[in-house]
């Protein structure tokens, strides 16, 4: 499907190339929404199954070794939160990335789209360090627009749930109190430290999985490929990802919880966290986090390739 030539059923669209997998293809602008939908469907799906241990990730992450230790561990974390709020506090802060997952599927898919079709060689063919480019600029315009006031509002949700009196009651009367008392930069702390973990989780993510297919087809770019080979392949993205820059996400986790006042920039929270508690607390969540990331990357990109492969067979081609 990466090589078939799409004719577009409406008259005066140009001729275009729709390809399946990590985007790799040419797509008219009104395939852009029709692949990210899908993506962010299968998002949603994944985050309420695995949302707990993105909760338990973040907790670790925000437990501060300059203080009395919150959590001994994984268990522990998991052991607590249920005692105290039961299995549904597993899930605080669930909605702020449910109402997120399509439109930073969107973004992401469409703007990787665009920056592909514009840097593909003569046959339509884009290598690995092409597909880190775009996805490095798919992963910033997913965290200016969408990422961080989401990725905000989950911190603060699960941070305030750490407190004596939680004060928020909810998704939209948390977001209304965030607003209110910092305005709407109150939901776009840590921006710096989301641009980078982002910019550089779909740089990684893009590079490994467009690594992984050209190696995977060799000479034949029309080799298709079977949904549990794309899955493993997005796994091994994924697990490329986490390891590549969780220091990002825990700094960029502290930079958004209640306590981010008292951290100058971005670069002063990782200078007073490496002070502090030493380099292993930048992996702080590492663990529960691959487990999350891996099977979100894999699902997103088999939806994303049969999304495309569906589209291939119903539209109109040569």
């Amino acid at each position: 499907p990466g090589a078939r030539e799409l004719q577009s059923v409406r008259p005066g669209w140009p001729r275009t190339r729709l390809g399946a997998g990590a985007g790799a293809g040419r797509a008219p602008g009104p395939v852009y929404p029709l692949l990210s939908l899908p993506g962010g469907l299968a998002g949603g799906i994944e985050i309420c199954i695995t949302f707990p241990t993105e909760y338990v990730k973040t907790q670790l992450q925000l437990d501060e070794k300059a203080h009395p230790p919150r959590y001994k561990g994984i268990a522990d974390c998991v052991k607590q939160t249920v005692r105290d709020h039961g299995v549904r506090g597993l899930y605080r802060g669930l909605s702020s990335l449910v109402y997120g997952s399509i439109p930073k599927a969107a973004v992401r898919f469409g703007v990787f789209e665009f920056l592909s079709n514009q840097m593909r060689d003569e046959q339509g063919k884009l290598d690995s360090t092409r597909g880190l480019v775009c996805g490095l600029g798919a992963g910033v315009a997913e965290a200016v627009v969408v990422v961080c006031p989401m990725e905000t509002i989950k911190v603060k949700f699960i941070h305030d749930q750490c407190s004596p009196q939680p004060k928020y009651r909810g998704f939209f009367h948390g977001v209304r109190e965030i607003v209110r008392e910092q305005g709407l930069k109150g939901t776009y702390q840590g921006l710096t430290a989301t641009v980078l973990k982002q910019g550089s989780n779909q740089a990684i993510r893009f590079f490994v999985m467009t690594s992984l297919k050209n190696w995977y087809k060799g000479d034949d770019p029309n080799k298709v490929i079977n949904p549990f080979v794309t899955g493993v392949f997005g796994a091994i993205a994924g697990a490329a990802s986490v390891f590549g820059n969780t220091p990002l996400d825990v700094v960029k986790t502290r930079m958004q919880g209640l306590e981010a006042h008292k951290y100058k920039s971005t670069w002063d929270c990782a200078y007073q966290i490496m002070k502090h508690e030493g380099p292993l607390a930048f992996y702080k969540g590492t663990v529960p986090r691959l487990g999350r990331v891996c099977l979100d990357v894999a699902i997103v990109f088999v939806i994303y390739d049969e999304v495309v492969k569906l589209l291939n067979k119903v539209w109109k081609t040569d």
